[in-house]
């Protein structure tokens, strides 16, 4: 069961006086004065995680990507809203520390990396921010040897499943894993083309993947 998010009543009381100078509404239903409500957060965390097979290996995805999930991840990595970053960090960063528990000794964490163009565009990492909130120390990222397809890019919808796969197969490199068991993070896992490269990568330079972990999942 991942960590509540317990509000106390002096950050209620803060969070109060500071929606009559920096006016927020829910991102959820839309009420005042929050990011996120008690309502939509209660929510949030009543909804169910999702758990699939990525290159052979166990994927936990904290939610499935749609509806109050979605949104929420877009506007954190799209507009900034850091606001939104510890409802969604708890979760996720629950499920990666019980990954690490469960995996052999000496086990390592690492990132899928972000494309560059998102990274600079940002100026932060989400999952690194994600990681943070849930309490988890930052990951080493797997290297990007090239830029592979971007999900919903131009000229994406075209491309078959094999198309996909062979334009992202060797675009990252592990490093410092050989001998070690890893355990993948990313944000958003879709067709799982771009976690499979992760393994692949791992694996590649002599290291396990033991398990994946990412923040949402979409239905295939």
């Amino acid at each position: 069961m991942p960590p509540a998010d317990h509000q106390t009543p002096w950050r209620d009381a803060v969070l109060a006086v500071l929606g009559l100078f920096l006016p927020v509404a829910c991102l959820g239903c839309g009420a005042a004065d929050r990011a996120l409500c008690p309502t939509c957060r209660a929510d949030l965390v009543g909804r169910p995680g999702r758990v699939r097979l990525v290159a052979g290996v166990r994927l936990d995805a904290a939610w499935e990507y749609e509806g109050l999930v979605r949104t929420l991840l877009l506007e954190l990595k799209l507009r900034g809203r850091v606001d939104v970053a510890r409802p969604l960090g708890l979760r996720f960063g629950a499920l990666v520390r019980q990954a690490l528990a469960g995996a052999p000794p000496g086990t390592v964490l690492r990132r899928i990396p972000p494309s560059r163009s998102g990274a600079r565009r940002r100026g932060f990492d989400p999952v690194v921010l994600l990681l943070a909130r849930g309490g988890v120390r930052r990951p080493q990222r797997l290297v990007r040897v090239r830029a592979g397809p971007t999900a919903g890019g131009p000229g994406q919808k075209e491309r078959t499943a094999l198309e996909r796969v062979a334009a992202t197969v060797g675009t990252l490199r592990a490093v410092g894993v050989d001998g070690r068991d890893v355990v993948l993070v990313d944000d958003v896992v879709t067709t799982g083309v771009t976690m499979a490269e992760g393994v692949r990568a791992v694996r590649a330079a002599g290291g396990r993947v033991v398990r994946c972990v990412a923040v949402a999942s979409v239905e295939e």
